[in-house]
């Protein structure tokens, strides 16, 4: 295929391996390989992974069931529960978990599609560790290499004998590369290279980022607290800010406000719950707000009820995100953060749009790995913790006319990294 650099593998389970791998589309013309529903999968492979989405989609869901779906979802997650960085210790042990999935592989899982792209002589690059294993075990002849896609990873995202692994990682941070060298891999495979953001929302000189700031700092810092507490370093960074052209007008416009749901449709309810403690404010037209449905129409008929059920219709004031297909909602919702001003979500790989210049507002943590994510996203001062949801019209216009989602949006922009694709394209020579 014309401009195919690379054979890109992702994973269909939920949004998080599959919103990368589309940042990096370009370099395999477009084409993304879902390990689980690929054209010709054997019917047996199928079925193993449909079972294991059922599976998951249902705990993920069950969550939220008082005393019995927090005992179900706690089993499943200690098989993925990431152990402490401190202190420096070896990890490099397997783990249960790593046993389970190769077990799989050795029985042939995945021999399958290595077979069918190995004829094409490229680099494997993956978004899903178990389709790197895969990759490795069963021979492929290319580099293989695979993106860590939260901002710590469980041992199971290691190969079952690291020492002599060839897979090579692409980290979002320097405290991923310290984890993986305690799990045995060789420091020549790590490459920090930060999450693959949408190119569209970067700029090869952050130029798109720093547009987009400027005119969020300006909405999220109504009473320039913010921008006079920090006014050498806004200066330094952003020096068109003072005197943008439509600083008065970008004041009157409402605070536009991204909610999103997870992949599996699980904390809609907090969409729900946000849309009616801010329904006023929406009337009013002091806040616009997207409820991000993904591709799950469930979910966005579930978001329609809900707007109808409080007075407002879809698109005035309020705004459902929804696509028939993942890529087509990628797509849209890349657009839509052009146009946000606060990205309210649980802590999942949309953790690192905070490098976009995004203050992100953070729901509860589902699973082992969210918890790290929501600690990165408060180390890097780029978001808060959601206070009682019934209260967001009280709470909101405080915080926000103290500055401090404009220093979020600040923080995040400088201490986050967001040029991941072009750093993994540099790695792959592909520049």
């Amino acid at each position: 295929m014309k401009n195919q650099h690379i054979n890109l593998v992702a994973a269909d389970m939920g949004y998080g391996h599959q919103r990368p791998a589309q940042a990096l589309s370009h370099l395999s013309a477009g084409e993304v390989i879902t390990i689980n529903n690929y054209d010709g999968i054997p019917d047996w492979e199928r079925e193993y992974w449909e079972k294991s989405l059922e599976s998951y989609e249902k705990i993920s869901r069950l969550k939220k069931v008082p005393v019995l779906g927090q005992v179900v979802f706690s089993i499943m997650d200690a098989f993925q529960k990431i152990k402490p960085l401190y202190p420096s210790r070896d990890l490099s042990r397997p783990t249960i978990q790593q046993h389970y999935f190769y077990s799989f592989i050795k029985k042939g899982l995945g021999a399958d599609l290595i077979k069918k792209i190995d004829s094409i002589k490229k680099p494997f690059v993956t978004t899903f560790f178990v389709a790197a294993q895969m990759a490795e075990y069963h021979n492929y002849s290319g580099d293989i290499y695979c993106v860590v896609c939260d901002t710590d990873a469980s041992r199971a995202w290691a190969p079952l004998n690291p020492k002599g692994s060839r897979i090579k990682y692409f980290l979002p941070s320097e405290k991923v590369k310290e984890r993986f060298m305690m799990y045995g891999l060789k420091e020549e495979n790590l490459f920090v290279t930060g999450f693959p953001l949408p190119k569209e929302n970067v700029g090869e000189n952050k130029e798109i980022i720093k547009d987009n700031l400027i005119r969020r700092i300006i909405k999220l810092d109504p009473e320039k607290k913010y921008q006079t507490e920090y006014e050498s370093l806004i200066k330094s960074i952003l020096p068109d800010l003072k005197n943008y052209k439509d600083y008065k007008i970008l004041q009157e416009k409402p605070l536009v406000i991204t909610f999103a749901v997870g992949g599996a449709g699980a904390q809609k309810e907090i969409g729900a719950e946000i849309l009616k403690s801010l329904a006023l404010d929406i009337k009013r037209g002091q806040i616009f707000l997207n409820l991000v449905a993904g591709s799950r129409s469930e979910v966005r008929d579930y978001f329609l009820e809900r707007i109808e059920e409080i007075a407002l219709s879809d698109g005035k004031g309020v705004k459902v995100i929804f696509a028939e297909t993942k890529i087509e909602y990628f797509e849209l919702f890349n657009k839509v953060l052009q146009e946000t001003d606060i990205l309210w979500t649980k802590p999942s790989e949309l953790s690192f749009f905070c490098a976009l210049g995004l203050p992100i507002i953070i729901s509860e943590p589902v699973g082992s790995q969210e918890v790290f994510n929501r600690e990165w996203i408060l180390a890097m001062g780029a978001g808060i913790d959601s206070l009682e949801i019934s209260y967001s019209d009280e709470w909101l216009p405080d915080i926000l006319k103290s500055g401090r989602f404009a220093r979020a949006a600040m923080d995040g922009f400088l201490n986050a990294e967001s040029k991941g694709v072009y750093n993994i394209e540099k790695v792959l020579g592909l520049e």
